[in-house]
């Protein structure tokens, strides 16, 4: 029988975690950390990194990326590979959100949210993946989607169709690179609790959607970490092209 520990491991991995200042890039920067990799924390401000970079200590550094430059992303992929080499696990978490009725929402706020949350995604997956291949290695790409790429709520109509982008570019993607023995699969999060929706759930709106979760709670981002895993390392090896949903049973409720 396989070791269940060796095969959860990622010592000897290189990863890049895209929006790794927010509370869930965070948490996946330091679940990849303790599972044995050498991380690479990328967003758009490197100074914000920084503290999380010196708790993680020397497996770890921080770079400069706007996923929306295909420029800054081939810059930042350079910055790894000068620190540690190339990146063979990639976590696709960058993402943003507008949050309006569809009917007030702008060109601009179209735009913003499809140019981080699916296009952002296509250029780091698309540059990692190129140079995985020329070094001739595996790899795999974990895109951080979510459940509103199954199912809709009202005033986030560019988040949700971006989602439901990047879910199918997943399995895009998994069909073309699977020949390259790069893996590619989505991590669908429901609702996780976090300090910037604290407020919102504690509501009596909040409350409400709550009880439309059949576990009558939020996600916290501890949820996230045996899925992430599973994706990442070689325990899911015979994985590529699937969604990962870890909502609660949110997208499976008829309510």
């Amino acid at each position: 029988m396989t070791d269940p520990a060796q095969i959860f491991s990622l010592s000897g991995s290189i990863a890049l975690v895209t929006g790794a200042s927010g509370v869930l890039g965070a948490h996946f920067a330091r679940v990849l950390h303790a599972a044995g990799a050498r991380v690479v924390l990328a967003a758009r401000r490197a100074d914000a990194l920084a503290a999380l970079a010196a708790e993680l200590g020397e497996r770890a550094t921080a770079v400069a990326l706007d996923v929306t430059d295909p420029a800054g992303v081939s810059r930042a992929f350079d910055a790894a590979e000068a620190a540690f080499g190339p990146c063979d696990v990639i976590i696709n978490n960058a993402g943003i959100a507008v949050t309006r009725p569809v009917l007030q929402q702008t060109p601009e706020d179209w735009d913003s949210v499809l140019g981080v949350n699916l296009r952002g995604c296509f250029l780091v997956a698309t540059e990692g993946a190129r140079r995985l291949v020329t070094a001739q290695r595996p790899g795999s790409i974990v895109n951080i989607a979510s459940v509103l790429g199954q199912r809709v709520i009202p005033g986030v109509a560019g988040y949700t169709a971006a989602k439901a982008g990047l879910l199918h570019l997943t399995r895009q993607m998994a069909v073309e690179l699977a020949r390259h023995r790069i893996r590619v699969n989505a991590l669908a999060p429901g609702y996780v609790e976090t300090p910037l929706n604290r407020e919102f759930f504690s509501s009596e709106a909040g409350q409400a959607m709550i009880r439309r979760v059949p576990q009558r709670r939020l996600g916290r981002v501890e949820d996230l970490t045996g899925p992430l895993l599973l994706l990442a390392s070689p325990a899911g090896a015979h994985m590529t092209g699937a969604t990962l949903v870890v909502d609660g049973g949110h997208s499976v409720n008829p309510l």
